[in-house]
Protein backbone atom coordinates (compact mmCIF):
# COMPACT_ATOMS: atom_id res chain seq x y z
CA UNK A 1 0.00 0.00 0.00
CA UNK A 2 0.91 3.75 -0.64
CA UNK A 3 0.51 6.81 0.76
CA UNK A 4 1.46 10.05 0.65
CA UNK A 5 0.96 14.06 1.62
CA UNK A 6 -2.03 13.83 4.49
CA UNK A 7 -0.75 16.87 5.89
CA UNK A 8 -2.34 16.52 9.44
CA UNK A 9 -5.49 14.59 8.40
CA UNK A 10 -5.26 11.82 10.66
CA UNK A 11 -9.05 10.92 9.97
CA UNK A 12 -8.10 10.40 6.24
CA UNK A 13 -5.03 8.20 7.52
CA UNK A 14 -7.74 5.66 9.82
CA UNK A 15 -10.06 5.46 7.11
CA UNK A 16 -7.35 4.31 5.20
CA UNK A 17 -5.90 2.06 7.63
CA UNK A 18 -9.45 0.80 8.87
CA UNK A 19 -9.64 -0.78 4.80
CA UNK A 20 -6.55 -1.76 5.02
CA UNK A 21 -6.84 -4.22 7.87
CA UNK A 22 -9.34 -6.27 6.00
CA UNK A 23 -7.07 -6.89 3.71
CA UNK A 24 -3.76 -8.18 5.59
CA UNK A 25 -2.65 -11.72 5.49
CA UNK A 26 -3.40 -14.18 5.82
CA UNK A 27 -7.16 -12.81 4.25
CA UNK A 28 -5.17 -10.73 2.22
CA UNK A 29 -2.22 -8.94 0.54
CA UNK A 30 -1.13 -6.17 2.06
CA UNK A 31 2.67 -6.84 3.39
CA UNK A 32 3.56 -3.69 3.52
CA UNK A 33 2.85 0.37 3.36
CA UNK A 34 4.83 3.31 2.21
CA UNK A 35 4.48 6.74 3.21
CA UNK A 36 6.15 9.32 0.91
CA UNK A 37 6.03 11.93 3.12
CA UNK A 38 4.07 15.06 4.39
CA UNK A 39 2.09 13.16 6.86
CA UNK A 40 4.51 11.33 9.20
CA UNK A 41 3.22 12.25 12.47
CA UNK A 42 -0.34 11.35 11.17
CA UNK A 43 1.36 7.69 11.08
CA UNK A 44 1.69 6.99 14.72
CA UNK A 45 -2.13 8.36 15.89
CA UNK A 46 -3.75 6.45 12.77
CA UNK A 47 -2.00 3.25 13.17
CA UNK A 48 -2.63 3.25 17.23
CA UNK A 49 -6.34 4.59 16.32
CA UNK A 50 -7.18 1.07 13.91
CA UNK A 51 -4.34 -1.33 15.13
CA UNK A 52 -2.96 -1.43 11.47
CA UNK A 53 0.68 -1.59 11.87
CA UNK A 54 3.24 -2.63 8.58
CA UNK A 55 6.35 -3.29 7.65
CA UNK A 56 6.95 0.72 7.00
CA UNK A 57 8.43 1.96 4.37
CA UNK A 58 8.73 6.23 5.25
CA UNK A 59 10.97 9.41 3.71
CA UNK A 60 10.69 12.74 4.70
CA UNK A 61 8.50 15.56 3.11
CA UNK A 62 9.35 19.21 2.69
CA UNK A 63 6.14 19.59 5.54
CA UNK A 64 7.37 16.99 8.16
CA UNK A 65 8.77 19.03 10.82
CA UNK A 66 10.75 17.51 13.79
CA UNK A 67 10.76 14.30 12.55
CA UNK A 68 13.69 12.33 11.49
CA UNK A 69 13.86 10.29 8.41
CA UNK A 70 15.17 9.81 5.52
CA UNK A 71 14.69 11.69 2.26
CA UNK A 72 15.02 8.95 0.18
CA UNK A 73 15.82 5.12 0.37
CA UNK A 74 16.19 2.06 -1.43
CA UNK A 75 14.87 -1.03 -1.19
CA UNK A 76 13.61 -4.29 -2.25
CA UNK A 77 10.34 -6.56 -2.63
CA UNK A 78 10.07 -9.48 -4.71
CA UNK A 79 11.95 -8.84 -7.71
CA UNK A 80 11.98 -5.64 -7.97
CA UNK A 81 14.42 -2.34 -6.47
CA UNK A 82 12.27 0.72 -5.23
CA UNK A 83 13.97 4.17 -5.19
CA UNK A 84 11.36 6.18 -2.95
CA UNK A 85 11.37 10.12 -2.26
CA UNK A 86 8.84 12.41 -1.65
CA UNK A 87 9.97 14.69 -4.52
CA UNK A 88 10.29 17.80 -3.52
CA UNK A 89 13.96 18.17 -4.61
CA UNK A 90 13.41 16.54 -7.89
CA UNK A 91 11.81 19.36 -10.24
CA UNK A 92 9.19 17.07 -10.72
CA UNK A 93 7.09 20.26 -11.96
CA UNK A 94 9.07 20.37 -14.61
CA UNK A 95 9.33 16.63 -15.70
CA UNK A 96 10.65 13.58 -14.11
CA UNK A 97 14.25 13.49 -15.75
CA UNK A 98 15.87 14.21 -12.24
CA UNK A 99 13.82 11.69 -10.69
CA UNK A 100 14.61 8.79 -13.15
CA UNK A 101 18.12 10.24 -13.18
CA UNK A 102 17.98 8.57 -9.43
CA UNK A 103 15.78 6.04 -9.73
CA UNK A 104 18.65 4.55 -12.62
CA UNK A 105 21.37 5.47 -10.44
CA UNK A 106 20.04 3.45 -7.67
CA UNK A 107 19.41 0.18 -10.00
CA UNK A 108 15.40 0.75 -9.44
CA UNK A 109 13.03 -0.22 -11.88
CA UNK A 110 10.20 1.58 -9.89
CA UNK A 111 10.51 5.31 -8.80
CA UNK A 112 7.54 5.79 -6.16
CA UNK A 113 7.45 9.67 -4.78
CA UNK A 114 4.54 12.30 -3.84
CA UNK A 115 4.51 15.68 -3.19
CA UNK A 116 2.53 16.83 -5.79
CA UNK A 117 -0.64 15.80 -4.64
CA UNK A 118 -2.00 14.01 -8.29
CA UNK A 119 -1.82 10.75 -8.94
CA UNK A 120 0.48 9.53 -11.33
CA UNK A 121 1.42 5.51 -13.22
CA UNK A 122 3.75 5.79 -16.32
CA UNK A 123 6.64 3.39 -17.63
CA UNK A 124 9.19 5.81 -18.84
CA UNK A 125 12.34 4.24 -19.98
CA UNK A 126 11.93 1.05 -18.35
CA UNK A 127 11.49 2.73 -14.93
CA UNK A 128 8.13 2.61 -13.41
CA UNK A 129 6.96 6.11 -11.72
CA UNK A 130 4.08 5.74 -9.31
CA UNK A 131 2.82 8.50 -7.07
CA UNK A 132 -0.34 7.96 -5.27
CA UNK A 133 -1.92 11.01 -5.23
CA UNK A 134 -2.87 13.02 -1.55
CA UNK A 135 -5.02 10.96 1.04
CA UNK A 136 -6.39 14.34 2.05
CA UNK A 137 -5.46 17.19 -0.39
CA UNK A 138 -5.95 16.04 -3.66
CA UNK A 139 -4.83 18.53 -6.99
CA UNK A 140 -6.78 16.70 -9.35
CA UNK A 141 -10.50 14.99 -10.28
CA UNK A 142 -8.99 11.68 -8.90
CA UNK A 143 -9.88 13.83 -5.44
CA UNK A 144 -8.32 12.29 -2.40
CA UNK A 145 -6.47 8.65 -3.03
CA UNK A 146 -3.88 6.30 -2.11
CA UNK A 147 -2.88 3.32 -4.34
CA UNK A 148 -1.35 -0.82 -4.34
CA UNK A 149 1.13 -1.75 -5.92
CA UNK A 150 1.08 -5.38 -6.48
CA UNK A 151 4.32 -7.31 -7.21
CA UNK A 152 4.79 -11.15 -7.73
CA UNK A 153 7.78 -12.93 -8.99
CA UNK A 154 8.61 -12.21 -12.46
CA UNK A 155 6.00 -10.28 -12.82
CA UNK A 156 5.38 -6.53 -14.26
CA UNK A 157 3.65 -4.29 -11.21
CA UNK A 158 0.15 -4.24 -11.04
CA UNK A 159 -1.16 -0.87 -9.83
CA UNK A 160 -4.77 0.18 -8.53
CA UNK A 161 -5.41 3.73 -7.09
CA UNK A 162 -8.36 3.69 -4.53
CA UNK A 163 -10.61 7.22 -3.75
CA UNK A 164 -11.49 8.11 -0.34
CA UNK A 165 -15.18 9.14 -0.32
CA UNK A 166 -18.00 10.70 2.02
CA UNK A 167 -17.46 9.30 5.57
CA UNK A 168 -14.45 7.89 4.68
CA UNK A 169 -15.91 5.22 1.84
CA UNK A 170 -13.03 3.33 0.24
CA UNK A 171 -13.51 2.59 -3.91
CA UNK A 172 -11.18 1.78 -7.06
CA UNK A 173 -11.01 4.71 -9.19
CA UNK A 174 -9.46 5.10 -12.29
CA UNK A 175 -6.78 7.65 -12.95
Amino acid sequence: MLFSDSHGSVSALTAVFDWANAFIPPNGTICAAACCGDGLVDLRAAADATGFYSDWKIVLGNNDYGVQAPESIVFDFEDHRFFMTHGHRYGLYGGYNNLLAAAKNSDADIALFGHSHIPFYKVVNGITLINPGSVARPRSKAGACFAVVECSQGEAVKVEFFGLGARGAIKPIKI
